[in-house]
């Protein structure tokens, strides 16, 4: 048995705390870069069928076309703000594949994939980045809710809000999840810490994603935080952590299952550290990922991304070919050019729709500028 003085080094020992918090961090994956199965035990606990990683597969090609396509109109000045999701198709779209319609999403603005996911039309989210009103009805086509909050600005904030919606979903005793995510940098905000502990504190059910790319907006991570992971800010609100490799589709899926499962069951929220890397400027709006990285660092990055590894996996199951992908993407590039034409052909908004859409009942003044505006046909 130890010592009173041995348990007493051992909290003293600094170092070897800082030491432990990195022994207690292993990555969960399941694929290498090669796409090859490391541990089929793990493989078979995710309860995947061969239809399920199809499904997987094409969320990740759908996100990664909807990148390049959004990307292109940036450029042309048709879009608004986009912020590039290539090399984190696993991190989002896997991860997302294990939560239902019935689940809350809330999203970071890279986190556009995921909402479409849920149903919500790419013309819309076009609409969104414009800053246009329509862009911010969270329905579908059909005019059938999409149950997501809207793609949040404020780093963080969207922590907040999902501990609020997680905590009525647990009074409401709803068979649901509230699941956000954010990026490196959003756990360095006051509202990181806020929403985990509160979401923690009533045992509520939210799954907390970090999506560490490695450089937040500029800053590489290692300069933003001196945590050894970023999972390790959980504990500090008595959650389990975990830190997975974020361009393992497969591992993406099964810490996500388990997750919601564990969250829906009472247990209160978890939280997920991916590993991924953005492989594309932060945002279009001017950003050069080559001030504070370099071409050969970004150029290793490309060949662990997650639609290699899925592709290699899967063609090796004889599930997946060229083919396939060849006409599914053709696919999706015909949907998201009707969906830009939809988008382009909505009602410009007017100075006096802005000013409507300020306040719910205007003040006078407000209201004469309206009818100053209005009369102008502006």
């Amino acid at each position: 048995m130890a010592s009173i003085a041995d348990a007493n080094k051992k909290v003293l020992d600094f170092d070897g705390q800082l030491q432990a918090q990195d022994d207690f961090f292993p990555t969960l994956k399941l694929l290498d870069n090669d796409g090859k199965l490391l541990d089929k035990a793990a493989y078979k606990r995710s309860e995947l069928t061969d239809e399920d990683l199809v499904e997987i597969m094409k969320r990740m090609l759908f996100s990664r076309q909807l990148d390049i396509r959004s990307t292109k109109l940036a450029k042309q000045g048709r879009f608004g703000f986009f912020a590039p999701t290539a090399g984190q198709e696993a991190s989002q779209m896997a991860s997302a594949y294990a939560f239902g319609k019935e689940d809350w999403l809330f999203p970071g603005y890279r986190d556009i994939p995921e909402i479409v996911d849920k149903g919500w039309p790419v013309w819309k989210a076009i609409l969104w980045s414009r800053g246009h009103a329509k862009g911010n009805e969270f329905t579908t086509e059909e005019g059938e809710p999409v149950n997501s909050w809207m793609p949040q600005i404020i780093i963080g904030a969207q922590y907040v809000e999902a501990a609020g919606v997680a905590l009525g979903l647990k009074k409401r005793k709803q068979d649901a999840v509230a699941y956000a995510y954010t990026g490196d940098g959003g756990t360095s905000q006051g509202d990181f810490y806020e929403g985990v502990n509160f979401a923690s504190a009533y045992k509520a059910n939210a799954v907390f994603f970090v999506q560490n790319n490695g450089y937040a907006i500029s800053t590489p991570r290692e300069l933003q935080t001196a945590a050894p992971h970023l999972a390790a800010k959980g504990w500090g609100s008595g959650i389990p952590s975990l830190v997975v490799d974020g361009n393992d589709p497969l591992a993406m899926y099964l810490a996500s299952k388990e997750a919601r499962a564990w969250a829906i069951a009472g247990n209160g929220p978890v939280l997920i550290e991916t590993l991924t890397n953005r492989l594309e400027p932060h945002s279009t709006a001017g950003d050069d990922p080559l001030r504070y990285r370099t071409k050969e660092d970004i150029a290793e990055w490309w060949k662990k991304e997650p639609l290699i590894r899925m592709r290699k996996f899967m063609t090796d199951k004889n599930v997946w070919d060229e083919k396939q992908e060849e006409d599914y993407i053709a696919e999706v590039d015909s949907y998201i050019d009707e969906q830009i034409k939809i988008a382009d052909n909505i009602e410009k908004q007017k100075i006096s729709d802005f000013l409507k859409n300020t306040l719910e009942v205007p003040g006078q003044a407000m209201q004469e500028q309206i009818e100053h505006f209005e009369s102008e046909g502006k």
